[in-house]
């Protein structure tokens, strides 16, 4: 009885029309829809060079401290974890195209992090978010989604590298081919039947037949969690703090700044907690922890740390409060006690997670205006040119850019936002004098 007062005092149970059985089954199902990101994000920041077992650990300390922070501070039913295509854009791009270590890497991400924490604590957060078009946001949600999917695709080798023609189809009869495309049609089909843990599912599945014809080795199942070292206190902030890399922390903070923002509102929005201007209870808290998360997930090794869209799984079925995010960030501790399960799972089993991504996120196009040139053009160019430029900041880059000369072209200036001018114009100067040089 101690304990419900407790739990009453803290959460607001009642206020909220939910009990705390509702909310622990609620944060369970969260876990559930979301613990794919700790085998997935060790796989791709393991693609820059960074120790998986370390980023494992890491991984599930910060959705821990995200989610429980959020659960505590903004009591609201939303978990937090390291942003899907985010990581990829640091691993495949910053590190791998750029060439830039993943030290100096995780560098700009801090100071994309810390730029958003400034920008909440000033409240031009708000200011951004308001005055930033619907079609440069879809644009930029879809390209990173393209851009995912393209990751997945690569890893199971259902694409490959050809010289005549860029990108080919791979060797279709292939194990990982065929594994691949096994675990992306598990999760969509789970997904279809709203089943929640659609994605750990595929993960489990593809990897146990890995397991079957050799090309896995069983580790255990339980063991103590990894040492950290070789990735905690290793981000070298002051190598990242360069005007070479202006445009990489721009993109992490921008993309960071709208992923956060819209899940946080589309969340709340599904559990009834936001008016007709999409404000919801504790704003300024959830942004702020949020934004406090992401700079402490860069220090520790992860990368940019957000809101996850899978809270809404847990809201579903009832959750309402902030305990649901905390039971979810309890469950991503006791998950660090099973490292082994997660060295075993083979790139294959996670590139249908990373394809799933992709169709979630670019079903967003369909907000676009298409109609409508000087709105489509500015969201097809900012989607098209992530996966087809190898880079988020390029994507961006253009997109604004082309928002700009699209709306002067036809005589609608007066529809181009002072925001977007001074965005499509720092692009301008980066593309004019640093990528020049």
């Amino acid at each position: 009885m101690n304990n419900q007062g407790l739990l009453q005092r803290i959460f607001k149970l009642q206020e909220h029309g939910t009990t705390a059985r509702t909310e622990v089954i609620a944060g369970f199902t969260t876990f559930l829809t979301m613990v794919y990101i700790v085998f997935v994000n060790p796989q791709i920041l393991g693609a820059a060079g960074m120790d998986t077992q370390a980023v494992f650990v890491t991984t599930c300390l910060i959705a821990a401290f995200g989610s429980i922070l959020m659960g505590l501070v903004a009591n609201l039913p939303v978990a937090l974890a390291p942003a899907m295509g985010l990581n990829a854009f640091f691993a495949f791009v910053v590190v791998g195209a750029m060439g830039y270590s993943w030290q100096v890497g995780m560098g700009a991400i801090f100071w994309g992090a810390l730029g958003l924490l400034i920008l909440t604590l000033l409240r031009v957060r708000y200011w951004m978010i308001a005055n930033i078009p619907m079609s440069l946001r879809v644009g930029i949600t879809a390209g990173i989604g393209l851009f995912i999917a393209m990751m997945g695709l690569k890893n199971a080798g259902i694409i490959v590298p050809n010289a005549d023609t860029i990108v080919t189809v791979g060797n279709l009869t292939s194990h990982s081919v065929l594994l691949g495309a096994l675990g992306f049609f598990i999760i969509a089909i789970l997904a279809s039947r709203n089943i929640h843990a659609a994605v750990l599912v595929s993960i489990v599945v593809t990897t146990a037949i890995g397991l079957a014809i050799g090309d896995v080795k069983f580790s255990g199942v339980f063991a103590a969690p990894p040492a950290v070292t070789a990735v905690v206190g290793q981000v070298d902030i002051k190598g990242a703090f360069n005007i070479g890399m202006a445009g990489v922390i721009f993109s992490f903070m921008l993309v960071n700044l709208f992923d956060s923002s819209g899940t946080l509102i589309g969340v709340t929005d599904k559990a009834g907690l936001t008016d007709e201007k999409g404000t919801f209870p504790r704003m300024k808290q959830a942004l702020y922890v949020d934004s406090i998360s992401s700079v402490t997930g860069s220090l520790i090794g992860t990368s940019s740390v957000t809101a996850y869209i899978e809270s809404s799984s847990g809201v579903a079925i009832g959750g309402r409060t902030g305990l649901m995010a905390v039971i979810t960030g309890i469950l991503f501790l006791l998950v660090m006690f099973l490292s082994p399960l997660a060295a075993m799972v083979p790139s294959y089993a996670a590139a249908g997670a990373l394809i799933y991504v992709g169709v979630l996120m670019t079903a967003s196009l369909s907000r676009v205006r298409w109609d409508d040139l000087t709105e489509a053009v500015p969201a097809f160019v900012t989607a098209a040119m992530m996966p087809f430029s190898f880079s988020i900041t390029e994507g961006i880059a253009l997109g604004f850019i082309s928002y700009c000369v699209m709306k002067l072209g036809t005589g609608r200036w007066r529809e181009i936002s002072p925001c977007v001018v001074i965005v499509a114009l720092l692009f301008v100067l980066k593309i004019a004098f640093i990528d020049a040089h």
